[in-house]
């Protein structure tokens, strides 16, 4: 579990390498829930899934359960969508379930294990709207959930892209076509596979070592440091910490290591393993 807080997933580059290790510790030793869904937006609240997959295992035991599901839920699939994922139209009328007979169905297993998935908070998401859709209610605890886009920033700080596509070629996984739903949990349950065994066996300093490199956003670590990120920005950059910006938005990151120096050298501490476990 996390130790200091437990902040929504997209919160825990702001918690200290020591946390966030005590937390992967545990969910390797955990049953893992892991779930991907094919939508038709990105918006929860204007788009609904049409395809499910969900998949339970363990690292000792390996793959126990999976089954997927088209579901037909009454609203048009956009072009766009179906050029993305190859679902049509067609397939959804034809073949595909009404919500009322996969929400339910799945419920037993979607409350069992580590709710994971690659950008699980899209997910997740997504399923408590479905849910209520239903009139049911559907929640996991914070030390329930995993994501492996955040496990993968922390352990593979430097490839150039952690979609899951990408990490399917880096990896090469043969899961199939990438953006259908069982595809994407086989390639996710592989992730998470590899990914967690890495924690389970190695030495905590090889592990905080790799986190140590981690990019961590400015507003990540103005929330580990309390600290206004105009403040923040001025003390990482005055003691020559290594940044740069973001691809995507040109947001400033710093390494996670010169971020936890910092907090130490406030707190009085230095950032050594016996300081930080």
């Amino acid at each position: 579990m996390l130790v200091r807080s437990s902040p929504p997933l997209s919160g825990q580059s702001s918690l200290l390498s020591s946390d966030l290790l005590t937390y992967y510790r545990a969910v390797s030793q955990s049953k893992l829930t892991v779930v991907d869904l094919e939508t038709t937006g990105s918006l929860p609240l204007k788009s609904r899934v049409i395809e499910v997959s969900v998949l339970q295992g363990s690292l000792d035991s390996g793959i126990e359960h999976q089954e997927t599901h088209l579901i037909n839920v009454g609203v048009r699939v956009p072009q766009s969508i179906t050029r993305i994922t190859g679902i049509t139209p067609t397939m959804v009328q034809n073949e595909g379930l009404y919500p009322e007979e996969v929400w339910p169905e799945l419920l037993p297993y979607l409350e069992q294990g580590v709710l994971t998935a690659h950008n699980l908070e899209f997910d997740y998401t997504f399923l408590r709207t479905e849910y209520r859709y239903l009139e049911m209610q559907y929640s996991r605890p914070i030390d329930q959930q995993f994501c492996t886009v955040l496990l993968s920033r922390l352990l593979l700080a430097d490839l150039p892209s952690r979609s899951l596509p990408n990490l399917v070629e880096h990896f090469g996984f043969d899961v199939g076509r990438s953006h259908r739903a069982e595809a994407d949990t086989k390639a996710c349950w592989l992730l998470a596979q590899h990914l967690l065994t890495t924690i389970r066996e190695e030495p905590d300093e090889v592990l905080l070592e790799r986190f140590a490199q981690q990019w961590v956003r400015l507003q990540d670590a103005a929330k580990l440091l309390k600290m206004p990120k105009s403040q923040v920005r001025d003390q990482l950059d005055e003691r020559g910490a290594e940044c740069r910006t973001s691809r995507r938005n040109s947001r400033f990151l710093y390494r996670r290591r010169d971020v936890e120096q910092l907090y130490w050298e406030r707190s009085g501490q230095q950032l050594t393993l016996e300081g930080t476990v």
